[in-house]
């Protein structure tokens, strides 16, 4: 599951400095928590080996046209009418400083790279209602993420990126891979006492 993520100014600079990114996004990036129907940077291929950079809106409407579908699972991804010609065509990375998620006691919990790098979210996009919409594959939850929630992001390395956008070869070993371990960190509610 991944219903909430974030973006900060340092994140959206080493975005920009990635290898092979040679079309930017022109107008101001995104910072701060990203929700679902919010406009948020994501790479996609821009041909021979190229990464263009855009903002698209997070979700694909519903398929009664009501809610968004804001997570594919990429177990089942390809069976799914909803997702597999997006899959196989229209590829994306939606990198993240880091995202939430909310524990059985519904305590947030963020996740970062330990390294403090960027995430790289597998996702894949359409067009829709007269604009480009993207959502994010997840995956079975690893070891820094079972003890929060079973599902996670798809998580894909630097090194990755030109492979996930553009060599559908690949496609199937991408959809099994296990993500990388996290960081994570509690957000403590401080409780107030009437005495």
């Amino acid at each position: 599951m991944c219903c909430r993520y974030y973006m900060d100014v340092e994140s959206n600079e080493a975005v920009l400095d990635l290898p092979g990114l040679s079309v930017r996004e022109a107008g101001p990036l995104p910072v701060g928590d990203i929700h679902p129907s919010d406009k948020a940077l994501i790479l996609s291929g821009a041909g021979g080996g190229a990464i263009r950079s855009s903002c698209m809106r997070w979700g694909f409407p519903g398929p009664s046209g009501k809610g968004l579908l804001i997570n594919a699972r990429s177990e089942t991804a390809l069976q799914k009418p909803s997702f597999s010609e997006s899959l196989l065509e229209r590829r994306c990375i939606i990198p993240a400083a880091g995202f939430y998620e909310w524990d059985s006691l519904r305590q947030q919990v963020t996740f970062t790279r330990p390294s403090g790098g960027l995430l790289f979210m597998a996702g894949i996009y359409r067009f829709t209602e007269e604009a480009f919409r993207f959502v994010i594959l997840t995956t079975g939850a690893n070891a820094s993420m079972a003890p929060v929630h079973d599902r996670m992001p798809l998580l894909l390395e630097a090194g990755e990126i030109g492979s996930w956008l553009e060599d559908r070869e690949q496609l199937t070993a991408f959809l099994k891979k296990e993500p990388a371990l996290l960081d994570r960190q509690y957000a403590f509610r401080q409780l107030t006492l009437d005495l």
